[in-house]
């Protein structure tokens, strides 16, 4: 059964809906915000103070309140998937825009309202950018330690990302021990997808010197095209990985049982990309082992051979020698990334991996819980470094203050979008309990040429302020929570299925 609301009923349950996922997600702003605990169905629960996490769990019983939060996630979401970063000040900026908006439709239509707020987002986007400028290193590894809200963690991943100059080159994962380590995978990796974990024997990892490579694009069924190179290989102290889509049961134990005798040291794994990538995947590594994958035959002459492989639970890591044909390669890749946005990120990482490989960061702790959170550090920082290098502005919310300040407030959406960009710097000063009024005071009678900076508790200029923030981070913040608020502003009716909970009333029924 369907249900419409609108009107104020609407408009009350919009209002509730805002405050409880900002609310909730605005504590933690700043060096000096508060984290949170959530529950997992199936996980130990977990303490974080990253926005769009806290966000994307927060949930209310009220269907009404649920669809409308629903929508409201949608502009941390938005913008964490560009940038990875501001997902917070997201949320405080969507906050006021949306009740500012409210008490303004008092006074104006919500469409009229609406370009109005629009325009004064659209100007604000144009001073942010005229304020930004290019960061050096020193501020790039500022950047990452206050996103990390941690020293170590940002020194670790600008030293990570100084060195490959490539966010997709940088894998973070966690580890198993209480310390955290970064490895440099140089070579060509993928997933390890091997076809028998005997292959393994007792050992947690598998080194090959001058392996030969047999790549297919089909699943291997019967050993007999392969008859003689697996003579070969029964017969020599030479190694051989195929690589194929899937293979036969009775083929893995075939081979698992010449290998785990010592007859031949031939290794199984299964391609692990499906569809396009599969095929580029084939293709990439017929460029770094010069094997010959157009010929309708196999045979000796046309296998490839890399200088070393490294296989273990998790990755398999091919060792190349580069040579002209790979530099053409990744030129072409380079290239296509101009006109074609498609796997953009995925064609970044193949272009690490050409050329200086990838970095792994296993990140350490006591505990699982310390762990997970420390990760979600971990990728904060890296997103945060990665959007900054493209351009920075004065962090700890004085540049939104600051253009607050030079807003002329002609109309409507002028002047909610003046108050809001005054939120983000209240509410970190206030989340590390420190007097608002005199620091904001202090800040305006210095014409905004001082920033506070709340780790050191001193003010400080802001040309010389190691505060910093990504400029593509604050753009997308404004954009996304702008769009989202005046959407919901220009809203006057909801219609949901109530059908659901009239399920859940007669499972409660069934029940008793």
């Amino acid at each position: 059964m369907k249900k419409v609301i609108n009107g104020n009923e609407l408009k009350e349950k919009m209002i509730e809906a805002i405050d409880m996922l900002c609310d909730n997600v605005k504590m933690t702003l700043g060096p000096k915000g508060n984290n949170v605990i959530i529950d997992h169905s199936t996980l130990s629960p977990y303490i974080t103070n990253d926005g769009v996490t806290i966000a994307s769990n927060i949930e209310s019983e009220d269907l009404i309140i649920n669809t409308i939060l629903e929508i409201a996630k949608e502009s941390s979401i938005k913008t964490n998937e560009k940038v990875g970063d501001g997902t917070t000040t997201t949320l405080v900026l969507l906050q006021s825009i949306f009740k500012n908006g409210i008490k303004a439709l008092n006074e104006t239509n919500s469409i009229i309202l609406k370009k109005e707020i629009d325009n004064a987002t659209e100007n604000v986007i144009k001073k942010i950018k005229t304020i930004s400028q290019k960061p050096s290193k020193k501020q790039l590894t500022n950047i990452a330690c206050i996103s990390a809200n941690d020293k170590e963690i940002g020194n670790n991943i600008a030293k990570c990302f100084f060195k490959t100059k490539n966010k997709n080159a940088i894998s973070i994962k966690e580890g198993d021990s209480t310390k955290t380590t970064i490895n440099l995978l140089k070579g060509y990796s993928i997933t390890t997808n091997i076809a028998s974990p005997y292959f393994f024997k007792e050992e947690k990892n598998i080194k090959i010197i001058n392996p030969y490579i047999l790549l297919l694009d089909d699943t291997l069924y019967d050993l007999t095209p392969l008859t003689n190179i697996i003579n070969y290989f029964t017969s020599c102290n030479e190694s051989l990985i195929i690589i194929a889509k899937d293979y036969n049961e009775e083929l893995v134990n075939e081979i698992t049982s010449l290998y785990l005798d010592g007859i031949a040291n031939i290794i199984l794994l299964k391609n692990p990309e499906y569809g396009l990538k599969e095929q580029i995947l084939i293709d990439d590594l017929s460029l770094i082992s010069n094997f010959n994958n157009q010929l309708d035959s196999i045979k000796l002459n046309n296998l490839g051979q890399v200088k070393e492989i490294h296989i273990n639970k998790d990755t398999t890591n091919f060792i190349f020698e580069s040579n002209d044909n790979i530099k053409e390669k990744i030129k072409k890749i380079k290239k296509s990334l101009i006109n074609n946005q498609l796997d953009y990120d995925f064609n970044l990482q193949r272009i690490a991996m050409f050329k200086n490989g990838l970095i792994e960061i296993s990140v350490g702790a006591p505990t699982k819980t310390e762990r997970r959170e420390k990760k979600m550090r971990y990728d904060d920082a890296l997103w945060a470094i990665d959007s900054a290098a493209k351009g920075i502005v004065p962090g700890g919310g004085i540049t939104l203050f600051k253009i607050s300040n030079e807003i002329n407030d002609k109309t409507l959406g002028d002047q909610i979008i003046k108050s809001t960009l005054q939120i983000p710097f209240e509410q970190i000063i206030n989340n590390a309990g420190l007097n608002l009024d005199e620091i904001k005071n202090e800040i305006i009678k210095n014409n905004f040429e001082l920033l506070y900076n709340i780790n050191t508790n001193e003010y400080e200029k802001i040309q010389n302020t190691e505060v910093l923030d990504s400029t593509l981070v604050l753009i997308n913040a404004i954009t996304s929570a702008s769009s989202i608020a005046t959407m919901l502003l220009t809203t006057n009716c909801l219609v949901i299925n109530e059908y659901q909970n009239n399920l859940n009333k007669q499972v409660d029924y069934l029940d008793i």
